[in-house]
């Protein structure tokens, strides 16, 4: 059980952090008081992208977790069902239990991956940012089911979390949802030295398709219209050197 007093010191950590990596830091400390191992942000997924490295925004997922679910295209077989997607109240749910009535099942792939992770039990919420894009919030672990109070205290705390990530980005006049992701970055950062998408995926082990896939993720969430702004942005925005 969260206690008022560590509620409020993890506010206060949430409060405090400047930067997106003491956000992360305090959001590691949440995760743990509540039992979890690790945390997202991600944006909600458009209908064609298949990569969950394209649409986070920050985590502490193994990263060979996050490797093998892209690599076996998960994303979609991993989102829950609508109805409970666009409820403005946090969530809990278990991968072994069965939610039928809600329409939910559970891909076995999705759930074999998440047990040798240790990450049977989550909790979302769902938020949106100024300009009305979605994003969800989620811990994960491998912790009992929470209770109704604890649900609600740390659906507080991630959207304080989130609010705080909104107040940082702001202050550095980068949107919310402008954050790469590490490939993202790696594909900018080879297409600001004049390769082309083919020789980006040989040197990545990548094919075309998904070069082309990381690059316009990264023109869509630094706003721009074409490869060239892309590089010029990234590079005013030091994302890249």
């Amino acid at each position: 059980m969260i206690t008022l007093e560590r509620q409020s010191i993890l506010n206060s950590e949430i409060n405090a952090a400047q930067t997106p990596a003491a956000l992360s830091a305090a959001l590691s400390r949440v995760t743990h008081e509540f039992g979890f191992r690790c945390f997202m942000l991600i944006r909600m997924p458009e209908e064609e992208e298949t990569l969950l490295s394209s649409i986070m925004i920050t985590t502490n997922l193994p990263k060979l977790y996050l490797h093998e679910f892209d690599r076996r295209k998960f994303l979609q077989k991993w989102l829950l069902a609508p109805t409970l997607l666009e409820s403005a109240q946090p969530i809990c749910w278990m991968v072994d239990k069965s939610y039928a009535d809600h329409g939910i099942t559970f891909e076995p792939e999705v759930v074999d991956l998440q047990r040798r992770h240790h990450l049977t039990t989550h909790m979302a919420i769902q938020t949106h940012s100024h300009c009305g894009r979605t994003y969800r919030m989620r811990m994960s672990g491998d912790r009992p089911r929470l209770s109704q109070v604890e649900l609600n205290e740390a659906g507080m705390l991630l959207l304080h979390a989130f609010a705080t990530l909104g107040r940082i980005k702001r202050a550095s006049r980068q949107p919310v949802g402008s954050h790469l992701s590490g490939r993202e970055l790696e594909v900018v950062r080879w297409t600001s030295q004049g390769k082309t998408s083919s020789e980006i995926g040989r040197i990545l082990s990548l094919s075309d398709h998904t070069v082309n896939a990381y690059l316009t993720n990264a023109i869509r969430k630094l706003d721009c219209v074409n490869r060239t702004q892309l590089v010029a942005k990234a590079l005013r925005l030091r994302l890249i050197a």
